[in-house]
């Protein structure tokens, strides 16, 4: 009887359940997602296929990174919006960097998009700073390796992919001979993208005794916080006091000079002076949240001197904050220029505050000069990319093609003075999910030097013009469109 019963009803109550739990979840998303495009792709994905869509939005659409810092380090969420919090937490820090006093400052650095970062982030603007730009690993990985072997204290060392090959097996093998040592060694990799290295770098790691982990790594799911989100940061402090950061990961493909296949192209910068203490603290403050060790005192954290005229300041950026930080700065940063906005992104998918700064700019007589990558490494994101790109072109901006090998450089420039580098990318994931470190810098000797090397990738590029994009076959153009629907899920 009961069988029977089971049988006759338990479809239906299985139907019931399922309407209540998308009608539920989609609510949920309604109420938590900021991004609207994002949130109507979540909804309708779960309303067409509630099963797929519900699996896929618990995997990749809840944001927990938030609960989870609140639960191992609660003042990482106040940093975020009450400066005075973040100054009297890092109070073991304030005579290590010397703020800009703007008694001080020449003119150039009192406008532009400046005052506005000042609002959006905690960290201060510093002087004396020197910013050398290293084109592609052949200039940036021997002054790294060569810092590392000069190490008499300490190394922080993150990053998002460290492949074992020919220059993983370097790097590795100085940290090994600088643990031999004595120096105090941290390895951080990325959780995700930690898959990227076979065998798995960390065998090598902890084959040499080289203390390191996994940022939001695990073997068991239910464990995992997000798999969506992604520590994206390249960081390399050396006794605190030279740092390393851009976009670099550690790879072989980065030898633009040796005979690789799938050679990448990229910038990576040695800094020193007091900006380096904000790299360590970036780096600090992850390692705690994936290891529960704080990193104090003066071997990571020593006073800085000046060591060059530069003014800058680390911007880190991430899930777990109430706003997308590195979104709006590089929208006002759009909204200051002048006269001329310069970058270069692999990836290139703005949303509609980002795509409508570019375009005003353009239309109130901003020279506005995109580089992206002809043929990119992931060939989704270029589809998406060229779907609505014809904005851009149609009121003036310049959007040109770099030519191969894939450049994987991100570099903004304003007017001539301003300039920002560092991990992110102009796309969904990297300015709202990714943990992001980046670098504002104001100083006309290093953006003309930037200058330099953005002209001579432009000499390299070919423009994309409004003819060939209208040119597309149908079928192209429904490709790209889809793709760019896609973007929310990117």
């Amino acid at each position: 009887m009961v069988t029977e019963y089971l049988q006759q009803y338990w479809p239906y109550a299985v139907t019931g359940f399922v309407f209540v739990f998308t009608i539920v979840l989609s609510a949920f998303v309604i109420l938590y997602k900021r991004n609207e495009r994002a949130a109507i792709a979540w909804v309708g994905l779960i309303i067409l296929s509630p099963i797929i869509g519900s699996i896929a939005y618990f995997l990749l659409g809840i944001n927990r990174i938030k609960r989870r810092a609140v639960r191992i380090r609660p003042h990482v969420i106040e940093q975020q919006d009450n400066l005075e919090s973040v100054q009297s937490n890092t109070n073991k820090l304030s005579s290590n960097y010397l703020p800009i006093d703007s008694s001080s400052m020449i003119s150039d650095c009192t406008k532009g998009p400046t005052l506005l970062i000042n609002s959006l982030t905690a960290n201060p603007l510093t002087q004396g700073n020197s910013v050398i730009p290293l084109v592609n690993g052949d200039a940036a990985y021997p002054e790294m390796l060569e810092a590392i072997q000069q190490a008499k204290h300490s190394i922080c060392f993150e990053t998002y992919i460290f492949k074992y090959d020919e220059v993983g097996k370097q790097f590795v093998e100085e940290l090994g001979c600088a643990v031999k040592r004595g120096v105090e060694v941290r390895v951080l990799i990325d959780g995700v993208g930690q898959i990227y290295s076979w065998p798995p770098i960390v065998r090598a790691l902890n084959a040499e005794g080289i203390p390191n982990s996994r940022f939001m790594y695990s073997l068991w799911p239910w464990r995992m916080p997000y798999l969506n989100l992604r520590n994206h940061q390249k960081i390399l402090v050396i006794d605190g006091e030279i740092g390393f950061t851009g976009g670099m990961n550690i790879s072989a493909a980065n030898l633009i000079d040796k005979k690789i296949n799938q050679k990448i192209r990229d910038i990576h910068f040695k800094l020193e002076g007091p900006l380096v203490a904000h790299l360590a603290e970036a780096f600090a403050d992850d390692w705690h949240l994936t290891t529960n060790e704080s990193l104090l005192g003066t071997i990571w954290f020593p006073v800085l001197i000046n060591k060059g005229n530069i003014v800058a300041r680390g911007i880190t950026s991430g899930p777990h904050e109430s706003f997308e930080r590195m979104r709006w700065i590089i929208a006002a940063a759009i909204s200051e220029a002048r006269k001329s906005l310069c970058i270069i992104t692999p990836y290139f998918l703005p949303d509609e505050t980002i795509s409508a700064g570019l375009r005003l700019a353009a239309l109130r007589g901003v020279e506005v000069d995109i580089i992206l990558p002809e043929k990119n490494n992931m060939a989704f994101i270029n589809w998406a990319a060229m779907a609505k790109i014809d904005e851009l072109v149609n009121v003036g901006c310049r959007v040109w093609l770099g030519s191969p090998p894939f450049n994987h450089s991100k570099l903004l420039l304003v007017d001539n003075y301003w300039a920002l580098f560092g991990s992110s990318n102009w796309d969904p994931r990297s300015l709202i999910l990714n943990f992001e470190f980046n670098v504002e810098c104001q100083g006309k000797d290093l953006v003309r030097q930037l200058s330099e090397i953005f002209e001579a990738e432009l000499a390299r590029s070919r423009s994309l013009s409004l003819n060939e994009l209208k040119n597309r076959s149908l079928l192209i153009k429904l490709r790209d469109g889809i793709a760019r629907m896609c973007s929310p899920y990117l």
